[in-house]
């Protein structure tokens, strides 16, 4: 067979040949089509390859099943090519004589072919020079006044990589071989925007007979699947306009598009998760275990927290995955106990986040299978216990990609309710290039709250580029400055502080300092020696370790932090 020597790699005489060959056919036959009447069926059989390979043969055994990439389904069909072979592969269907069909297919690779020969008229095919993301070929043909079958087959081009193909379609007249059991199910209707935020859109739409699930189109690009008539797309741009369409599949594959819907999002305000948290908020760590600080239950933990975060999360044996233990030596005489306390704090307008890490946490996600195992686990356990969110409190490094990675995906699952703070060490927050500063910049729009902790850490550069001494007014503002001229939106910064002299190891400034630290930042007033540039009234507030040594402490810092925070202009 005879290859090009010159020019781009699979593109030789016989190439041409073909190509002049397909335009013919497609010439031919568009003079004798017609268009599919209501009673047509899919008369290929395991279109979508949801049988793996049944009832198609692919030469040298070059075909397989894959569950990624696929189009619909939980499967799609992948070939390789070799230097002698275009791995094509083939199925035979029952036609009707004197009918017309029309043939179409997703793929995805580089040169793909799909066609149908045996016809009994003009034999067919189309292709496409190439694509790394689904496209579809379509084509169709005319059986002759005796044609009973014909073979319709998809191929890829010599010395190529793989190529892909899913939900197989040759619809016309049923030629007595029927059709597969599953039919692919009509597009959805009724497809309308609800609640929007800053950076997402609640969309929902009428459940579709066989159906199995749903995937949302966002300006043609697929962004979200769903299981129900429902979904929530996150990660968007504020005050922007956007078109939404949705289709349904199951095993044989995927329906057409729905109508388009447009939605615009709101104007952004900072960040954008949050939930219900207030625009001014007080965070507090409620620990899941004794130290020798005040046990408390969730119940007992004072009404000036806005946001719980509950420490903490476990690891487990697969990378990525957490779980959540409840410790006996907090007093829960059951898990629903622990549940009842957070539906009743939900009830009071707080928001409850499982925190993940701390100083000890062994969490690790820096790999897409890790991300994977992380958003699953932790949307398991926020439907499972309450949780609104999580917090990320990893103290033992952070990969910025395969962590962004998780958390939109998390995001994803969860929808606009979705709370994500974080409490980067000092050092973590010194500078945009650090991985925790990477990643809450690469997930600022769903982004609640960045609670740095400003103690254990001795002195440190603040944003002018002197040095300060942790525990004072300037160590607190200097920094925080960082973040706040570094990207993140004043709404999304808050300082994080312990709750009395034995909750740090160093870092214990008093409740009157860290008020005079949000005057200074909101207000430009209470400042040391530093004194911002300009003022930062959207701050979101503060956090401390812990609620517990905070009850030990007699609640001296929520009772004087929590108002001054609920205060802030």
């Amino acid at each position: 067979m005879d290859r090009a020597r010159h020019g781009r790699p699979g593109a030789p005489r016989r190439l041409a040949a073909a190509l002049a060959v397909t335009s013919a056919a497609a010439l031919g036959v568009t003079a004798l089509a017609a268009p599919a009447q209501a009673a047509d069926v899919n008369v290929a059989k395991n279109a979508g390859f949801e049988s793996d390979l049944s009832n198609w043969t692919c030469a040298a055994g070059s075909g397989t099943t894959v569950t990624s990439p696929v189009h619909g389904g939980a499967k799609a069909l992948k070939a390789t090519p070799t230097s002698q072979d275009t791995a094509q592969c083939t199925q035979t269907v029952a036609v009707k004589p004197n009918s017309t069909y029309s043939l179409s297919s997703w793929v995805q690779g580089s040169y793909v072919y799909l066609g149908a020969s045996g016809t009994g008229t003009t034999d067919v095919s189309t292709w496409t020079p190439g694509s790394s993301s689904w496209q579809q070929l379509t084509t169709s043909f005319t059986t002759g006044a005796n044609t009973t079958s014909v073979t319709i087959y998809t191929h890829g081009w010599y010395g190529q990589g793989a190529y892909y193909v899913d939900d197989v379609n040759v619809f016309g007249p049923d030629g007595g071989g029927g059709s597969d059991p599953v039919q692919i199910p009509a597009a959805p209707g009724g497809l309308a925007a609800g609640v929007t935020t800053a950076s997402s859109v609640d969309l929902s739409w009428t459940p579709v007979s066989g159906a199995t699930g749903y995937n949302v189109y966002r300006d043609g690009t697929k962004v979200a699947s769903a299981t129900g008539a429902s979904a929530t797309v996150s990660g968007l741009a504020a005050d922007t306009s956007y078109s939404f369409q949705v289709t349904a599949t199951n095993a044989a594959g995927e329906s057409p598009k729905s109508t388009a819907v447009t939605a615009k999002t709101a104007t952004s305000g900072g960040g954008g998760g949050g939930g219900t948290v207030p625009a001014h908020a007080l965070t507090g760590y409620w620990q899941n275990f004794d130290n020798g600080a005040t046990v408390q239950k969730l119940r007992d933990v004072s009404s000036q927290y806005d946001i719980i975060a509950v420490s903490f999360a476990d690891a487990t044996t697969t990378p990525g995955q957490i779980t959540f233990n409840l410790d006996p030596a907090v007093g829960y005489a059951s898990a629903a106990d622990f549940k009842a306390d957070i539906a009743a704090k939900h009830a009071a307008g707080k928001s409850v986040v499982l925190s993940v890490g701390g100083e000890k946490g062994s969490i690790s996600v820096n790999s897409d299978a890790s991300a994977t195992a992380f958003a699953d686990s932790a949307y398991a356990l926020m439907q499972e216990y309450g949780f609104d969110g999580v917090d990320i409190d990893l103290e033992n490094g952070l990969n910025s990609t395969y962590m962004t990675k998780a958390l939109r995906a998390l995001a994803a699952k969860a929808g606009s309710k979705f709370v994500l703070t974080m409490a980067p060490q000092t050092i973590d927050m010194q500078s945009t290039s650090g991985e925790y500063f990477k990643t809450a910049l690469n997930v600022k729009d769903i982004l609640t709250v960045v609670n740095t902790q400003y103690y254990n850490s001795g002195s440190m550069l603040g944003c002018d580029g002197k040095v300060y001494s942790q525990g004072s007014v300037d160590f607190l503002t200097a920094l925080a400055c960082i973040q706040l001229e570094g990207g993140l939106d004043p709404s999304q910064v808050g300082l994080g502080v312990p709750a009395s002299t034995r909750a740090a190891g160093s870092g214990y400034v008093d409740a009157a300092t860290v008020n005079n630290a949000l005057d200074c930042l909101a207000r430009g007033t209470g400042c040391g020696t530093f004194k911002p540039a300009k003022t930062y009234p959207g701050l979101r507030g503060a956090m401390t370790w812990s609620t517990n040594w905070d009850a030990t402490a007699g609640s001296t810092w929520s009772n004087s932090v929590g108002p001054k925070v609920h205060s802030l202009p």
